[in-house]
Order: C-alpha cells, then structure tokens, then sequence
C-alpha cells in the first residue's frame, strides 16, 4: 500500500474534503448578514455541493464514478467563483473579501484537478 493510499483511506484526510469544508464555513460567515436569501441560498447551497460531491464520490466504490463526481465538484467551484463577482457588484462583500475566496475556490479546483489526474494515472498502473 503507497503512502498515498494510507494517507486518503478517510475521507476527512482528503486535503481538497477540508478545504472545501473550510470554504462552506466562510462562505456562510461572509454572508451571515445577507438579506437577498435566494442569492445566499444558492452560493450556499453550491458551496455545500464542492465538499458533499467530493464525499458521495469517495463512497462510491471506483474510480471512474469517483471521478465523475469530482468532475461535478468541479462545476459547483465555478458556480461559486462566478457568484463571487456577483458579491462584489451586488456589494454584498468587499473586493478582498471576493479575492481571498476566489483564490480559495481556485486551489479546491487545482486539488481536485490534480486528484482526477492521480486518480486516472494510478488506474494506468494497475
């Protein structure tokens, strides 16, 4: 067993699992105060998406169905950093504010991308 196999035998060691858990947190606390509940319902309820498709795939038993949702989780990121700019405009959030959770939804992508591309490798190997 590689040490990456011990490593992700949890779900909650899955480093793109925590940041996106992290993400949810703060996506909730930035806009605590929103009055505009359909827009917070929706950046919320994507937010939540990244980390629970992330879950529903490390559950679902292979690696290619593993992939698809991380493919899905993908997609909610985009839904969210695109919502992000709606934040600014609508000036539900400040500018830094927007930047810091972008890069935050920028790095999930990254680590997702990058665990797709691990995860299609490893099938190569085997």
């Amino acid at each position: 067993m590689t040490n990456m196999e011990n490593a992700v035998r949890q779900l909650e060691n899955l480093k793109v699992w925590q940041l996106s858990r992290a993400l949810v947190v703060e996506i909730y606390r930035v806009l605590k105060d929103c009055r505009d509940y359909g827009f917070r319902d929706q950046i919320q309820r994507a937010a939540v998406s990244i980390m629970n498709n992330i879950a529903e795939g490390f559950e679902s038993g292979s690696d290619p169905s593993f992939i698809r949702y991380l493919n899905i989780s993908k997609g909610s990121c985009s839904e969210v950093k695109s919502m992000l700019y709606l934040c600014v405009d609508l000036k539900y959030v400040d500018e830094e504010v927007c930047k810091n959770l972008q890069s935050d939804v920028m790095t999930i992508i990254s680590g997702i991308t990058n665990f797709i591309k691990y995860l299609e490798s490893d099938k190569k190997t085997k």
